[in-house]
């Protein structure tokens, strides 16, 4: 198969044999059939591989899997019913009641939530740090207990971009792996197994759907991970599993040790279970994936260049803009592009935002990203709406922030829309 990505998201994942179906089937069952009880019974050890409950697993769903694992060069994935349900099994996979996360403050409001709230509520605990923390920063924030840290490789809707080697250094040093959600750039523009990454999360909802069609999510690991060294601190991963007559994960499944896990234990348990319908049509928008990214980074260049022009506007960020604060980084782990989400400051309060926002004509007000549509958002007033103030400046979020993502449709048409709203609520630049 290519090295190249963009082939990968066409090729990969399925290869049909002489005189089958060339794109893959969709397995639409709940159940498989077996004429041997006494096979049914080795698929419940996990001594076999097999399918016997869709819960768990499905075959449509595991060929989408396994091209989004070839995409970003991981060892073995699954997908999930949501990006959340995706973050959510990537940590607690490995955490327990009484346990410590260290994650970055910019991220997803949806993350912070489910982390800083709900996994507190099963006992996780949490120290967010800012990003931009320094060496010294970031080492204070593990504790003994420390399991896993957590980011996001350009976060929403701060568009700060991670330093993978800083956390990745700092993670390694304390025994424990890099957990980074990569839905913005998404592999095409970046692998981040390739920098020290661990175990990489997408929620397949955006770019790699791309059509506003499927919920979805998806976790790659990278098989890089030594668990039976840290042994002690992952005895979910190195002493046997009863409820499936002993089995050790780490010793028994090797590169495939944490998707096994996680699959066997929390997919059972909770049911995060995507759709085999929706995983066939987000895996036949995947194939676009790579043409379509061209295009919304040419659109977002295009867009933030137009805006840091506009004195209506406050300020912008975007980490493909020369002299963004986090350009240099982005240049470094995302070479080829980041992504077409933008974030601008609209001056005069929540009034004057919201009055922006209500005059755009094309471009959609909704709660999505990373779509073939432009939309827009006002993330402090929804998304980040449960944060404080406080909570909101550390995860970079403004009351004046408006994130924008543009979508694949002629940037001249993106453009002339964002004028018009402008003009509306601040009247025509003067010449």
């Amino acid at each position: 198969m290519s090295e190249h990505v963009d082939t990968i998201c066409v090729q990969g994942g399925y290869q049909p044999g002489n005189g089958e179906s060339r794109t893959p089937p969709i397995i639409q069952a709940t159940t498989f059939k077996y004429t041997s009880s006494e096979q049914m019974s080795r698929l419940f050890d996990l001594s076999e591989s097999g399918y016997f409950y869709t819960r768990l697993q499905n075959p449509t769903n595991d060929t989408v899997a396994a091209k989004i694992c070839e995409m970003e060069g991981g060892a073995a994935a699954m997908l999930t019913s949501s990006g959340q349900a995706a973050n959510f099994f990537a940590l607690f996979n490995i955490c327990n009641e009484g346990d410590h996360i260290v994650a970055s403050s910019a991220i997803y409001g949806g993350t912070f939530n489910l982390i800083n709230v709900t996994m507190r509520k099963m006992g996780v605990a949490c120290t967010f740090v800012s990003p931009d923390c320094t060496d010294a920063e970031l080492e204070a924030a593990f504790q003994p207990n420390t399991k896993a840290v957590f980011g996001e490789s350009i976060a929403n809707p701060a568009l700060i971009v991670l330093d993978f080697a800083k956390f990745a250094d700092a993670a390694h040093r304390h025994g424990v792996p890099l957990i980074v959600d990569n839905t913005f750039p998404t592999p095409v523009n970046c692998r981040p197994i390739e920098f020290g990454v661990d175990i990489v999360t997408h929620a397949t909802t955006k770019y790699m759907d791309g059509h506003g069609s499927c919920v979805g999510g998806a976790i790659v690991d990278s098989g890089n991970f030594d668990w039976m060294a840290h042994a002690e601190k992952y005895p979910g991963m190195t002493t046997p599993d009863d409820s499936y007559h002993g089995v050790v994960y780490a010793k028994d499944f090797g590169k495939a040790a944490f998707i096994t896990k996680a699959t066997a234990q929390l997919m059972r348990d909770f049911g995060s279970t995507p759709s085999p319908v929706n995983s066939w049509i987000m895996g036949m928008h995947l194939e676009s994936l790579g043409v379509r990214i061209e295009r919304h980074c040419a659109n977002a260049l295009a867009v933030a260049e137009t805006l840091q022009a506009d004195p209506r506007i406050s300020w912008v960020n975007f980490p493909g803009l020369p002299g963004d604060k986090y350009h240099a980084l982005a240049e470094k782990y995302m070479p080829n592009g980041t992504c077409g989400v933008i974030s601008f400051g609209v001056p005069g309060g929540r009034e004057k935002v919201s009055a922006f926002l209500d005059h755009l004509k094309m471009i959609s007000i909704a709660t999505h990203v990373a779509d073939a549509r432009s939309c827009v958002l006002y993330p402090a007033g929804t998304t980040h709406r449960q944060l404080t103030e406080q909570q909101l400046e550390e995860a970079g979020v403004g009351i004046d922030l408006v994130r924008l993502s543009c979508g694949i449709e002629n940037q001249d048409d993106i453009i002339a829309d964002l004028k018009q709203a402008l003009d509306a609520v601040f009247g025509p630049v003067k010449a």
